[in-house]
């Protein structure tokens, strides 16, 4: 797990790595521009293998229209969906601060607040199971694998991936990338190590986080999109998180790392690199946001 590559490191982490062998690499959440790869092509040493997994996507509306009017019903429910959850979302983050901003101390005021998270937490679990129940009522009418466009391009993915000494997985649009990642099934073909970053990073994580603080419509609040991958187990990555949240603020920044305990909130900046093992086990020394809301080590949280 890389940070942001305006200053790229994957050249040096993908030769130390993986220094023959092609690498498979998906560009989809930058979407249109997702054949526009010549500079990660260049990092890469000119071995790299597109998947192609937007294309693959706008393929697949061009030439089954059923399964694409279906996924524009479901963008439609999602959509309502997440306009009930913010709505609500908003009211419990909005409680949780007030009882910060009472003061006092003692297991009281602890027992209160703690509670007060505890709502939302319920609340980004509850949304959670419905967006995932949503998408499952649409797979369970339209199945995947029985689309015949779907199951070519599934089939021709899991090749490549078969094929591959690693995948690399850029950053872009979370929400585009996950559902292509979803759709063509990846995380059931990948045999090899996996390099990501930004939102790549993200979604493949067990649910993504989006997260924004600094925007210019002022500080939103964090909310749950939808579940990920799960290749990266019990984390939430934060790429660009000095630029994009409120670091400074240990109160907020507190109840951030606490709402989504016991995933550990991983700061991702320029020049991170964190290597976790098949199993699952994340390096003691990396850097995340602690119950107090200060960035600290993984030991120190």
């Amino acid at each position: 797990m890389l940070g942001p590559q305006r200053r790229p490191t994957l050249e040096a982490v993908a030769w130390s790595l993986y220094p023959e062998g092609p690498i498979a690499t998906i560009t989809a959440g930058w979407q249109e521009r997702e054949s526009d790869d010549g500079e990660l092509s260049k990092l890469l040493g000119a071995r790299d293998v597109n998947l192609g997994l937007y294309r693959r996507w706008l393929d697949v509306t061009e030439r089954d229209p059923l399964f694409a009017a279906g996924e524009r019903r479901l963008a439609e429910v999602l959509d309502e969906v997440a306009g009930s959850y913010l709505i609500r979302l908003d009211h419990a983050l909005r409680a949780v601060y007030a009882v910060q901003r009472r003061g006092g101390s003692g297991p009281l005021r602890a027992g209160i607040l703690a509670e007060a998270i505890g709502a939302v937490r319920d609340l980004d679990a509850a949304h959670l199971r419905r967006v995932g129940a949503v998408r499952g009522e649409f797979y369970a009418e339209l199945p995947p694998h029985e689309r015949t466009v779907v199951a070519e391009h599934r089939a021709e993915v899991a090749a490549l991936l078969g094929d591959a000494a690693a995948v690399v997985v850029a950053g872009g649009h979370v929400g585009v990338l996950a559902d292509v990642l979803h759709l063509f099934n990846v995380a059931a073909a990948l045999r090899a190590p996996v390099i990501a970053w930004s939102a790549g990073a993200m979604a493949l994580a067990e649910r993504i986080v989006l997260f924004h603080d600094r925007s210019a419509h002022g500080p939103g609040h964090p909310e749950i999109h939808g579940s990920g991958l799960s290749v990266l187990r019990g984390v939430v990555p934060l790429p660009h998180a000095r630029a994009r949240l409120l670091l400074d603020d240990a109160p907020r920044m507190s109840v951030f790392a606490r709402r989504f305990a016991p995933d550990r909130c991983v700061p991702l900046e320029n020049g991170t690199r964190i290597d976790t093992s098949s199993d699952g086990i994340w390096p003691p020394g990396m850097r995340v946001l602690a119950p107090d809301g200060r960035v600290t080590t993984g030991e120190a949280a």
